[in-house]
């Protein structure tokens, strides 16, 4: 079996979110590189040199119809990459159960049903591959985009135990962590129903802003994409890559007080003086 980058994983790729963002950039590169590239996403925007499938992370039923038609194609899934995901962002006050829930169903429960789905098969071949796209708002808790950093912080806690329980039959997992990117994740955020006329006014506004401002000044998702390529190539690949300038502040969490590193996420997103929110 040809196996291009010489990885130990193999050649027939799924990825998830692959219409738009890190996992289209990630897909064409794939691709370019000599890897049989399945992408997923709910419209199946045609790329060339990928073949794409309807795939809505969110349905077991539309995921069970891509992985099968991967299978009858192809015998086998070497490596998933879990790539789709999107943003809601309001305070934690402002945002219902509903819409908390709608955060997770895509960003963790995907990931959740596309292993349902690729780890059987996975476990059969013996080996294989699992890329989980997690944030650095998994690692410390973004303000006013809380509910999107729960769901990467559910998918720390997933990949650490999921290596584990892969371990007896070969298949690897690890998860990377971008900081800023600039993709076109920032103008598809969402926004909770009551964050639309929300009671935490400048701040919210504000640290909105700074987010935006941030990501649109963010890194190429090339820099990302280099990353998942060091894991493919990698036997034994790490439990997680940070990606981006924020590495400092990843590493400085494991040192320093945790007031501390909430004092300097302060400084990090503007806020009001009580003289401007009057």
């Amino acid at each position: 079996m040809n196996n291009p980058l010489n990885n130990s994983y193999g050649r027939v790729v799924l990825i998830t979110g692959a219409s738009s963002g890190i996992g289209r950039r990630t897909a064409e590169e794939l691709a370019g590189c000599g890897f049989t590239v399945y992408g997923g996403s709910r419209r199946a925007v045609p790329i060339e040199g990928i073949t794409m499938l309807k795939l809505d992370v969110c349905s077991d039923s539309s995921i069970a119809v891509a992985v099968s038609e991967i299978i009858n194609r192809e015998g086998r899934i070497d490596i998933l990459i879990n790539a789709a995901g999107n943003g809601i962002c309001g305070a934690v006050e402002e945002c219902s159960g509903d819409e908390a829930l709608f955060q997770m169903n895509t960003n963790y429960l995907g990931v959740v049903r596309m292993l349902n789905a690729v780890l059987p098969h996975m476990r059969r071949q013996r080996n294989g591959l699992v890329i989980n796209v997690g944030s650095v708002g998994g690692i410390f808790s973004i303000p006013f985009q809380t509910m999107y950093s729960s769901s990467k912080y559910a998918l720390e806690a997933l990949t650490e135990g999921l290596r584990i329980e892969l371990k007896p039959w070969g298949v690897k997992a690890a998860l990377v962590e971008p900081g800023d990117t600039k993709t076109g994740f920032t103008a598809a955020r969402l926004y909770s129903e009551k964050a639309k006329s929300s009671e935490y006014g400048i701040e919210f506004k504000n640290s909105l802003a700074q987010m935006e401002k941030d990501e649109q000044n963010g890194m190429d998702a090339s820099r990302v994409t280099k990353v998942i390529f060091s894991l493919i190539k990698s036997k034994n690949p790490p439990v997680r890559r940070t990606v981006g300038y924020y590495k400092l502040l990843v590493f400085l969490k494991k040192l320093l007080p945790a007031r501390l590193m909430e004092f300097i996420l302060t400084l990090m997103y503007p806020k009001s003086g009580a003289a401007e929110r009057k």
